[in-house]
Parts: structure tokens; sequence; C-alpha cells
């Protein structure tokens, strides 16, 4: 049996991946209760009985954790980590494992794996195989438009919409100084820093990444259909990534992926206008944090 310890576990997060971790077979969930769960000493103490550590906390708790793993040396757990803190860091492996080929393998075989961040998801999964295909310069002017639930946002803003119904919908971020940039940059392969615009609506979960295209300025000529077939081909052995075609009606909603772990890509777009717009749907909660941190573990455990 692989032992888990889940630090944070009754955090949005961490309750997703208790949840979704139970019908698993070959693990066993251990926990803390009461204050020991804040208690350093019994941290440390539980990191020394399991094989896997996921931090399901802010990103000081996640930094102070990891330390505490350090100080045992040889016999320290793996360590996947929810938070932003470790997403660009040194020694860390980005926990995508779709993003190129061998990541999987490279993710399976780390110590120390950081789960992406739920925009990030939807937009690298868009940028990184077109940017890699040579369709899109690395350093292309992006901007990335998303709209996410209100669950993404922490406790504070889930206390908001559910007890003060919030607003319907509203943009954030417009500082443009979004903890999510440098990953967007890191890993969708980019040197020019995007324009990262992300909103917010009076639903649940559910998300779209939307990335607004002119085709005439890509760095390699392309019509909607090569942009289709470059994402396919990327996606093509991925059990949780679709290429789906176009709705007719040019129209798409959030919702329809929540409780999944799936992650659907679209290309929509004008030819006689020759301008296309990248989507990205997934379940903020899903593909966008606790499934894929289920599937990292998976892998980080050779389940």
């Amino acid at each position: 049996m692989a032992k888990i310890f889940i630090d944070g576990e009754a955090g949005t997060t961490g309750l997703g991946i208790r949840e979704r971790l139970l019908p698993v077979a070959g693990i066993e969930l251990r926990s803390l209760t009461g204050d020991s769960r804040k208690d350093p000493a019994a941290r440390r103490a539980m990191m020394t009985e399991v094989d896997l550590v996921v931090l399901c906390l802010p990103d000081d708790a996640a930094k102070e954790s990891v330390a505490l793993a350090a100080q045992l040396g040889n016999d320290a757990p793996k360590i996947l980590d929810a938070s932003t803190a470790h997403r660009v860091a040194p020694g860390w492996v980005y926990g995508f494992p779709e993003l190129e080929r061998g990541h999987a393998e490279r993710i399976a075989a780390a110590q120390h794996v950081s789960n992406p961040g739920c925009y990030p998801t939807g937009a690298v999964a868009l940028l990184r195989p077109l940017i890699d295909a040579g369709f899109i310069a690395e350093d292309h002017p992006v901007t990335i438009n998303a709209v996410s639930g209100y669950s993404g946002g922490g406790k504070s803003m889930i206390e908001a919409h559910e007890r003060d119904h919030g607003p319907a919908f509203e943009l954030y971020g417009l500082g443009l100084e979004h903890k999510h940039v440098p990953e967007l940059i890191a890993y969708g392969k980019l040197t020019r820093r995007p324009i990262f615009v992300p909103s917010v609506g009076h639903f649940r979960q559910g998300m779209l990444v939307s990335i607004p295209l002119h085709l005439d300025t890509l760095a390699r000529k392309a019509s909607i259909a090569d942009l289709r077939d470059a994402l396919r081909q990327h996606y093509e052995n991925a059990a949780l990534v679709r290429v789906i075609e176009t709705e007719a009606n040019g129209k798409l909603e959030p919702q329809a992926l929540n409780d999944t772990d799936q992650l659907e890509l679209r290309v929509f777009g004008n030819e006689a206008h020759r301008q296309a717009v990248l989507v990205a749907r997934l379940d903020n909660l899903g593909k966008g944090a606790s499934g894929a941190a289920v599937q990292n573990i998976k892998l980080m455990l050779g389940l």
C-alpha cells in the first residue's frame, strides 16, 4: 500500500483529491487531526511514515512543509505541491503530463512535482503544441482571456458568492501581475510576457480559457484546420485531453465538464477574416486542480 498524507486536506483542493483517491486501489490515506494539523513536529513525523505528501496550502506554508521534508534527507517522501510556490522553481517538475513527449515519465521519476494552476492548464495546453510546431513564435504578443467559477478563488471568494450572492461577473487581476503569469511564460514557452485577463462568474465551478489570434501575424502560414490538426497530433494519445470540433452556433458554456477530469480544446475561427480563437474548457476543480493532482499522484507512485 502506498501511503499518502494530504497536508491541508480540509480545503477545496484537498477535499477533492481525497474524494478522488478513496476508490483508488493500493493507496492508504493518512491524516492529522485537531491542532496537530498545524504542528510542525507532528507534520514532520507524519512525513516519515508516508511515501508521498500532497501540499494543499498557501504558498508560505507549502515552503515550510518542503523545508520540513528536507530535514529527513534520503528518507523524505515525494512531494506534490498544489500551491503556486514551486511552479517555476528549480528542481521541480511541472505536473502537466501532456506537456511534451516524455514528460509523464519525468513526473514519474521526480521527487518534487508542482501541480499546475487552473488557468495555465488551459492556456499552456493550447499554446505549447502550436509554439513547438512553429505556428506561433515564442515572442508573439499573446492575449489570454479566461473565466472561472468562483470556487477557484479560495475561501473568501466562495463565501462572498455563496453567502452574499456575489456579482454575476467580474474582471480581476487588471494590474497585470497575476501569480499565474510566470507559469504561463515558462511552460507556454513564451519570451514575451502575455496579457492575461482573468474573470469570475457567479457559478461554482467550470472554466473557459480563450486566446484570440490573427492568422496573418503567425510565424508560419496556417489555416484554422492546420491549428486544429497540430493540437490533435500533439494529444492523440492523451487520455484526459481531447480536441473537439467547434459548435456551429459559435457558442460555448463553461460548466459542461464539471465533476470530470477532462480538458477539451477547440479552434474557432473565420477564414475569410483570417482570425481564430483557441478555447480550452475544463473543470477548474478537476483537470484544473484535484483531478490533475490525482493524475500526477498515480504517475509518481507507479499506480
